[in-house]
């Protein structure tokens, strides 16, 4: 199991280490320039309208999720009804396509990283492949399209073999279909990119006004006569969500400038119908439905970043598709010149669909904005699954088998993780416990503490299991993968005791709209501490309650400290981490967990009771 772990989810560092230059061995894109032959082609008409009726189908966050039993469950009027995973999806797609003259699929980001054991261990290309078949007509990236770095991004898109698992089937990788766009993600000054020997193929983004990106800022379709331009930026916040030496050679740009240029460079194309897919987004009230709107002309009962961010995009974009936030709205929220403009959002891992009608003029060629109208519609699994779909899952799942169904260890009942990451989480508890446990030695790092974020953990641990066969609290390779996906490796460090109280501020962090972000760190047996609901954002922590194995944190005293490598380079915005002093790597952090697991079991998940949250 150890070299199996080595070889399946020790790779990031590998990636990291790439460089740009060398991805441009992969095959060529197809050329942007050739965007106008790209057609969704019209059925005969007799007569000329004066306007094109368009369909848009867009969804957010897929992370992989190909199998049917992972998704979960859409809050509806009438309760709670089972939905998402590739076969759904692709049959839902189909079926909201048909009578449509022309219509476009487009994804807003996270379709792959993080994902569930199936794709994530063949590093994503089995969703690569789904999405395939889905027929997406374009993307924009999400910041877990960055998880293993520039290289491995571009090796998405183009295809190629991996650098260092080679071909994972016989049929190779031959990369995405659709153009994954990335306006705001763009080379520094000083990385060494060398363009291909095909450059025309590559298209102009690398001299276009939004600057030397690294994939295209936008694409162009031509629907009936009229373009219809597709712009993509992902959160300007990725570099504190993902690990730093994959995105060494570049810089994440405002998110609403490097759109607005882009929408400039578009207008200038003769390009007036457009199209924004915005890979951040919103928080919808608690307890609302998948088919939660907003208030007419307000984003008032929205709250998080893409209400700034929508406010602030040229009036001259007709239509947002957000995401990121795994949050499901349609909103009218006004342009800078106050006109009305859509803003959508789905849920996540292919549970619901935004449908979006409206109508190009043809003679302007721009979106009548009056026409526009969208509703989320629910993935339910009452439909027949997408036989193409299950094939590419039976395809996988005979290759993963040896692997997922090896039992790493037993628990006695389901361990939860914080699904909204701001609370304390017994999962998230036990992890910290077994990296603890893996660098406790001196030899191997002598930690005395361990903290594990909260968006690393992906899954609950369930005592029935998923795997076939499996259950009976029975924890296989392939659930533990799905918990802890990334590969991150495991760093000790030296931090003061007043550092370790910063981190715990850093939990709290204020956001663009003035909400507060919290981001519950599980920590490891022995650590405890409190913080006030009521207090500032910097005082939320009494340092006095910091404790480890009942004696209180001294602030002058340094402390050995284990988290993860994506923790240890600041990710999630623990910007004090970096500046942890005589650091040790140890193993893979799956590797640790599974160790534990198997030294423990049958293993009880911790009562999350070690930190006490006060007024």
């Amino acid at each position: 199991m150890k070299s199996l772990t080595k070889r399946t989810g020790g790779i990031t560092a590998a990636i990291a280490a790439g460089t740009v230059a060398a991805l441009f061995a992969l095959p060529a894109a197809p050329a942007q320039a050739a965007d106008a032959a790209d057609q969704v082609t019209p059925v005969a008409e007799k007569k000329k309208p004066k306007t094109v009726d368009l369909q848009i189908l867009g969804f957010n966050d897929f992370h992989g999720h190909l199998e049917s039993d992972s998704p979960g469950t859409v809050l509806t009027k009438k309760g709670e009804v089972e939905a998402g995973g590739a076969e759904y999806l692709s049959t839902k797609l189909a079926s909201l396509r048909k009578g449509e003259k022309n219509s476009l699929t487009l994804a807003t980001g996270d379709q792959i990283g993080g994902s569930p054991f199936l794709s994530g261990l063949f590093k994503d290309e089995p969703s690569i492949d789904a999405l395939n078949r889905m027929k997406v007509d374009a993307a924009v990236v999400g910041n877990h399209e960055f998880d293993e770095g520039i290289p491995e991004l571009l090796r998405m898109q183009y295809g190629g073999n991996h650098p260092t698992e080679g071909a994972f089937d016989k049929d190779g990788y031959s990369g995405a279909n659709f153009k994954m766009l990335a306006g705001n993600v763009k080379y520094k000054k000083n990385a060494k990119v060398t363009k291909p020997k095909n450059a025309k193929k590559y298209g102009s983004w690398f001299s276009s006004s939004t600057g030397k990106t690294v994939l295209p800022p936008t694409t162009v379709k031509v629907v009936n006569g009229v373009k219809v331009g597709i712009i993509g930026v992902v959160t300007s916040d990725t570099p504190q969500l993902v690990a730093q030496a994959g995105i060494k050679d570049v810089t994440f740009t405002d998110e609403v400038k490097a759109a607005n240029l882009a929408a400039k460079d578009l207008r200038k194309r003769g390009v007036k119908s457009i199209i924004a897919l915005v890979h951040e987004g919103g928080l919808a009230p608690e307890g609302a439905t998948f088919d939660y709107k907003c208030n007419n002309g307000s984003g008032a009962n929205l709250t998080g970043p893409i209400v700034d961010i929508a406010k602030k995009l040229s009036p001259s974009i007709d239509v947002i598709l957000s995401g990121h936030t795994h949050n499901s709205y349609v909103c009218d929220i006004k342009d800078p010149a106050g006109n009305s403009r859509l803003v959508t959002s789905d849920l996540s891992y292919g549970k619901t669909v935004t449908e979006i009608n409206l109508k190009l003029d043809k003679k302007t060629g721009d979106v009548v904005r009056s026409s526009v109208k969208a509703k989320n519609v629910v993935v339910g699994h009452q439909q027949k699954k997408a036989a193409d779909q299950t094939k590419i899952i039976a395809k996988w799942q005979k290759l993963a088998g040896p692997i997922a169904n090896e039992v790493v260890g037993d628990i006695t009942a389901d361990i939860k993780r914080s699904e909204n990451r701001d609370s304390e989480s017994s999962l998230g508890d036990l992890i910290a416990d077994a990296q603890l446990a893996a660098t406790k030695a001196a030899a191997d790092g002598g930690a005395q503490m361990a903290f594990m974020n909260p968006g690393g953990v992906r899954a609950d641990l369930t005592f029935a299991g998923s795997a076939a066969g499996e259950g009976n609290g029975k924890v296989t390779y392939g659930e533990s993968f799905t918990v802890q996906p990334f590969g991150n490796l495991l760093v000790s460090l030296d931090l003061t005791g007043k550092q370790i109280d910063t981190l715990l501020e850093q939990q709290w962090s204020k956001q663009t709209d003035g909400t507060t972000k919290f981001l519950h760190l599980g920590v490891s047996e022995g650590f405890s501490y409190s913080w006030s609901r009521s207090a500032a954002i910097g005082s939320k922590v009494d340092a006095s309650t910091i404790k480890l194995n009942g004696e209180t944190i001294v602030p002058g005293t340094t402390y050995r400290v284990t988290v993860n490598s994506f923790l240890a380079d600041g990710g999630d915005g623990f910007a004090v981490l970096p500046e942890g002093k005589n650091r040790a790597g140890g193993g893979e952090d799956l590797e640790a967990f599974n160790a534990y697991l198997k030294a423990n079991s049958p293993v009880t998940g911790p009562t999350p009771n070690r930190v006490t949250a006060l007024d």
